[in-house]
């Protein structure tokens, strides 16, 4: 069997078993994940791993579904500052540390209509976290959120 075959057979073979068998896997599923609130509603959200995409983020997006969102993961727990340059709809920006804990929301933050990134308002990175979650401005509050609150993915 050619070296490269055996590599995608296997791999497939391990996706298949981590599967619910029960239910289709789609595309979506692998770049989105569940977020559940502390009251247990959920969120279907993009998880963003990469410089390129935390960078690109919500930019140029017209809406957000009520039930999504978008979840990103750094590398490694530290002072993430984030902005809405180019972002066309209010978020509510949620940070979290290694053990999913809230530490720090920034509610209704508005898009930045400037013109050049740099004299964009930076909100939060705070407090140390290695999550951030982005939702409809209005969510954090509809949901009760405050830091401490725990939000599982």
């Amino acid at each position: 069997m050619p070296y490269k075959t055996f590599w995608v057979l296997l791999v497939l073979s391990f996706l298949s078993a981590c599967t619910d068998s029960t239910k289709t896997a789609t595309l979506e599923d692998l770049h989105t994940r569940e977020v559940r609130m502390p009251g247990g509603e959920k969120y279907r959200a993009e998880v963003v791993t990469s410089k390129f995409d935390m960078s690109r983020g919500m930019m140029f997006r017209d809406s957000l579904a009520s039930d999504r969102g978008m979840l990103f993961i750094h590398g490694e727990p530290g002072l993430y500052a984030y902005w809405t340059y180019q972002v066309r709809i209010p978020l509510d920006l949620i940070w979290m540390d290694q053990n999913r804990l809230i530490t720090e929301i920034v509610s209704n933050a508005q898009p930045c209509k400037n013109e050049s990134a740099s004299t964009c308002p930076k909100f939060g990175g705070n407090k140390r976290s290695l999550f951030v979650l982005e939702l409809n401005a209005g969510m954090a509050a509809k949901h009760g959120l405050k830091p401490g609150d725990r939000i599982d993915f």
